[in-house]
């Protein structure tokens, strides 16, 4: 298969990285490369027809993986998803740079699919500002924190496909989202702006009782605990699990992490909102809203092979920027 001299085979170390590349199950291997050497051979024939794929980009071999940025949907908004993709699950990676061929990695079909019918996160933390100064003037007391807690109780009453997790001064958001899945009939979920409404309405939540504004840090990921709840309450209420791993968070401590450096050095002021570039370029924003040119700042990722950077502004500039057909949700 694929024994043109004309197709590059790519072993697994030279597999081109920061280029347009295409995920194809294994089980168009076949077809492709009939489709491949009919075009070679001069035949009408386009390889570009056969099959489905998913578009990405290389950002890194490792010694038994790759990096990949993933491109779940590219006609919609922008969205960029990190992943990993085993070596062993990698069948084989062809291209063909002189018909303008993108090189096609083709991977395990059951490692493909799931890919698309697992659950994906977006998470935030959320923190109170000036609870210090708070505490210390006696301005905190059990009426305002139950209040607090009941308006809290309300808020997730109406948003039931996000966990709230409190801490009265500071809670973690997660709310689940599809990649969508055309053979399984499963629909894109993802609408991220909700979430931005949802912080909107914290912090006047947090204005009211407490008299103290607060700042978010959001960003997304893949969740290990596809097809389980929000949130694990054991039978006995006394142990809560947030199913999911803890790199997403370990995320949210970075990029909180480096916005406070920065603050400090005066690299940028203190802002409101603090979105991990993913997350932000995945927003619908007006097309007059030129998001690229937004103030930003680099952080340390954990699991991403570049060093990437969040983006700050305020909830209202962003809400106030999105897309129409986002306004009216």
């Amino acid at each position: 298969m694929f024994e043109n001299n004309d197709i590059d085979k790519y072993f697994f170390e030279e597999i081109p990285l920061d280029r347009d590349c295409l995920l194809m199950s294994e089980n168009y291997m076949e077809e492709f490369d009939e489709s491949l050497g009919k075009m070679l051979l001069g035949e009408e024939c386009n390889p570009y027809e056969v099959g489905y794929v998913s578009p990405v980009a290389v950002r890194r071999i490792n010694k038994n993986s790759l990096d990949l940025s993933w491109y779940p949907n590219t006609f919609t908004r922008f969205h960029e998803v990190s992943i990993t993709l085993p070596k062993d699950i990698i069948k084989i990676c062809v291209g063909c740079w002189q018909y303008d061929i993108k090189p096609y990695i083709f991977v395990d079909h059951e490692w493909l699919e799931h890919l698309h019918l697992r659950e994906y996160s977006v998470f935030a933390l959320v923190d109170a500002i000036g609870v210090k100064d708070a505490i210390r003037s006696n301005s905190l007391n059990k009426e305002k924190l139950i209040e607090l807690r009941t308006r809290i109780d309300d808020l997730a009453e109406k948003e039931i496909d996000i966990s709230f997790i409190s801490f009265a001064d500071s809670l973690i958001l997660k709310t689940n989202w599809d990649v969508g899945y055309f053979h399984k009939d499963i629909k894109c979920s993802y609408k991220p702006e909700k979430i931005l409404y949802v912080i909107k309405e914290l912090d006047r939540i947090y204005q009211e009782v407490l008299g103290l504004q607060i700042y978010a840090v959001l960003t997304q990921g893949s969740n290990e605990y596809y097809g389980e709840p929000l949130l694990h309450i054991s039978k006995s209420n006394n142990h809560i699990c947030l199913n999911s791993l803890g790199v997403p968070f370990a995320e949210l401590l970075a990029i909180e992490s480096a916005a406070k450096k920065a603050i400090k050095s005066g690299a940028h002021p203190p802002m409101q909102m603090y979105l991990d570039e993913q997350l932000y370029h995945s927003l619908q924003f007006k097309y007059a809203f030129k998001k690229n040119d937004k103030p930003k700042n680099k952080y340390s990722a954990i699991m991403k092979s570049s060093q990437p950077s969040y983006f700050y502004s305020s909830c209202d500039v962003l809400i106030e920027n999105l897309h129409e057909r986002e306004n009216e949700d």
